[in-house]
């Protein structure tokens, strides 16, 4: 079972970063081609999954509402489509992989695989850039895991 298990995860891992990419592995380009978007829907949306230490959850909120989210929002309407931020209902939730999630909605795939402008946002949005700094630092530091997951739409309509 175990072995199983990681052969799974291995050609999960290996797809993901095929598809990171931007293509497919050569031999089994089909069979792991993520699922093709339909031809208007150009918006991407991407998964950020955190799971903070216990006992640091609000501080970890406080710091993404203060210092991460308008970086994120200043974006909206250019780069984003949307931003939302989900926590689960109750604790122990599913899996229990994360207490913190946000979804990003990109305009299209060079907004999302494309040059980010937070460097520069931050700059403007935060003077005291040793504080900003400071506490972006601090943010992650109370985090167990993050991963991001981006996402393929896959319409069983069409």
């Amino acid at each position: 079972m175990k072995q199983t298990m990681r052969l799974i995860a291995l050609t999960l891992t290996s797809s993901f970063v095929w598809f990171a990419m931007g293509s497919a592995p050569p031999s089994t380009a089909r069979a792991q081609a993520p699922a093709a978007q339909s031809a208007g829907a150009q918006e991407r949306t991407a998964w950020y999954f955190y799971r903070v230490k216990w006992g640091y959850q609000d501080e970890f909120v406080e710091l993404f509402r203060k210092n991460h989210y308008p970086l994120l929002a200043a974006q909206i309407g250019t780069r984003l489509v949307s931003v939302k931020t989900y926590v689960p209902t109750y604790h122990g939730d599913g899996r229990a992989d994360w207490t913190f999630a946000v979804a990003i909605t990109y305009k299209d795939t060079a907004s999302m695989t494309g040059p980010s402008p937070e460097a520069e946002l931050a700059r403007k949005l935060f003077p005291d850039q040793e504080r900003f700094r400071k506490e972006e630092q601090r943010r992650f530091e109370l985090l167990d895991a993050h991963w991001d997951v981006p996402l393929n739409e896959l319409r069983l309509d069409d």
